[in-house]
């Protein structure tokens, strides 16, 4: 049966958070893209939302909380970190903690590691969500394990509109990427998956910041090599379409379908998954122009990496 998308009017955010104290799985949008949530504390929601992503279970879950002051609550967090939460909560940054011995997470969500990765979202709808639902949500990105993250409600719906029990729909994501995630556990934080928030700006508050993570044994979402894949076959770096490709451009020329004509990465960062949607509906193969590597375009490389892995 497939699920009502309702607008995050009070009523809906009402059905939605009874939903979720059920158990029930709800998608809901952030500002970098559609979550499916669950309640954070029931192993048993945890598992139906595992299953119906076809997620591997060693590979943790994002909690998200209401207010910072709820995220401290749940790990264990240094005067560093927090100043750094300070500076970009709400917003589309995850700081990989320690979890505190009374955390509700529950260790099905953090794939039975000691870690704990939260995040305060700015969507107002999911921060109506989250304040009606009054604890944690892990929310990871509402479609199937290693595919396109959905920007949209009609990409939830697609995707898995008879999987979930509600979607609300508060309009296409304004990042359009995964958030930023970090390890803040030690003396200097370590970049675990690039996002909107820039290493620089993080740099600024909290310098220091290494590279790291594992693709083996994953301390976040998001470090997996095969993600965010289309199912056409992706040729970066691409100057032209050869016969048979799209083409998804950046900047000036012409394209199939393109991330940006004037070259502007913020916008070519919240267009990329939906174009890619777009693109692998019609062709099975994509070429994709170069990206520049600085700013924001290290993050939209870092996704079409991922996806274009073929194992």
């Amino acid at each position: 049966m497939q699920a009502a998308v309702l607008k995050p009017d009070p009523a809906a955010i009402r059905k939605a958070a009874s939903l979720l104290k059920q158990g029930g799985l709800v998608a809901m949008p952030t500002e970098t893209v559609y979550g499916l949530a669950a309640d954070a504390s029931n192993a048993d929601a945890v598992a139906r939302l595992y299953a119906a992503k076809g997620r591997p279970a060693f590979n943790p879950l994002i909690a998200h909380c209401a207010s910072a002051e709820a995220a401290f609550a749940q790990g264990r967090f240094s005067e560093r970190a927090r100043v750094l939460a300070a500076a970009f909560w709400p917003g589309p940054l995850t700081f990989v903690v320690d979890a505190i011995d009374t955390t509700t997470v529950c260790s099905l969500a953090r794939a039975g590691l000691d870690t704990l990765a939260l995040r305060v979202p700015a969507h107002p709808a999911a921060r109506a969500l989250l304040e009606a639902f009054g604890g944690p949500l892990v929310a990871p990105s509402a479609n199937p394990s290693g595919r396109i993250s959905p920007t949209t409600a009609a990409h939830v719906s697609s995707d898995m509109g008879d999987k979930v029990d509600l979607i609300l729909d508060g309009g296409p994501c304004s990042e359009g990427i995964e958030s930023t995630v970090i390890d803040a556990r030690g003396e200097s934080p370590v970049l675990l998956r690039q996002g909107t928030v820039l290493p620089e700006a993080i740099e600024r508050i909290w310098p220091g910041l290494e590279a790291g993570g594992s693709e083996d044994r994953p301390t976040s979402p998001g470090q997996l090599l095969r993600h965010y894949a289309p199912n056409a076959r992706l040729r970066l770096n691409a100057d032209n379409a050869r016969p048979g490709e799209a083409l998804l451009g950046f900047g000036p020329g012409e394209a199939t379908l393109n991330l940006s004509a004037s070259g502007d990465l913020v916008e070519a960062t919240a267009n990329l998954f939906a174009m890619m949607r777009k693109l692998d509906e019609r062709f099975d193969q994509i070429a994709v122009a170069p990206i520049p590597e600085k700013g924001l375009g290290a993050a939209i490389n870092d996704r079409l990496v991922r996806a274009a892995d073929r194992g």
